[in-house]
């Protein structure tokens, strides 16, 4: 069977973005996209059994994920413009694109740090799970997420991607499944009970595991913003 994805990028535009200036990112790159319209094809022999059912709903998953990336990208006046994901050292795979390189203090295990970020799942075509935007004080004001390095309460995706990033930086960060959501009480959970309970049954459907979808299931799309560094 012949399955040809093509995704304009208009169509998927995140309907909120970061207010930053975009810096070119590090040359580093083990993943080059472009900012033009993406097309991604696959192809298996036809077949009428569930693995061929699994297989087809993987090449959609990636084709999407593809194109959810690219339409999550700066844009640019030049049609030319390529962005750069690189691999985060030790981090099980992780990949980040600087969209805003800080200036301010890198942090460390056992520092406490607060951080703002909009959490999309691939899986989902991009669905925004949750936001610390929309978290809201008394004020109005949105409630940044505070944790501390190396507590093992956060997912080990976020916590590589800060340690990573300078104080005032912003970072989107792409974040595999293994990486990604262990278990339904690490952080961050989403605040409302039924983008929690979305989020989870789909990370964790147990005939889609057992299908092979793993290793598209729990790809999660991060844009961070590091807002203060606190040492313990």
């Amino acid at each position: 069977m012949m399955l040809q994805c093509v995704v304009s990028v208009d169509c998927l535009r995140a309907p909120h973005h970061l207010n930053v200036h975009f810096v070119p990112p590090k040359s580093q790159s083990k993943i080059i996209l472009a900012s033009t319209s993406s097309s991604c094809s696959t192809s298996s022999s036809s077949s009428s059994s569930s693995s061929s059912s699994s297989t087809t709903r993987r090449a959609l998953s990636l084709c999407i994920t593809s194109a959810l990336i690219l339409s999550f990208a700066p844009s640019s006046s030049s049609k030319s413009a390529i962005y750069e994901f690189f691999e985060l050292p030790n981090s099980g795979g992780v990949k980040a694109l600087d969209l805003r390189v800080g200036s301010g203090e890198v942090p460390s295990d056992g520092d406490q740090v607060a951080v703002h970020y909009y959490g999309r799942l691939a899986a989902k075509q991009g669905w925004r799970f949750d936001s610390t935007y929309d978290h809201k004080d008394e004020n109005g004001e949105p409630i940044p997420f505070v944790f501390v390095i190396g507590s093992g309460k956060v997912i080990s995706g976020i916590e590589a991607a800060v340690k990573s990033m300078k104080l005032g930086g912003v970072c989107r960060v792409i974040i595999p499944p293994s990486q990604g959501y262990q278990s339904t009480s690490q952080e961050p959970i989403p605040p409302d009970f039924f983008d929690r309970q979305r989020l989870f049954t789909t990370i964790f459907n147990p005939t889609r595991l057992a299908n092979g979808e793993g290793s598209t299931l729990g790809t999660l799309i991060f844009d961070i913003e590091l807002v203060s560094v606190r040492h313990q």
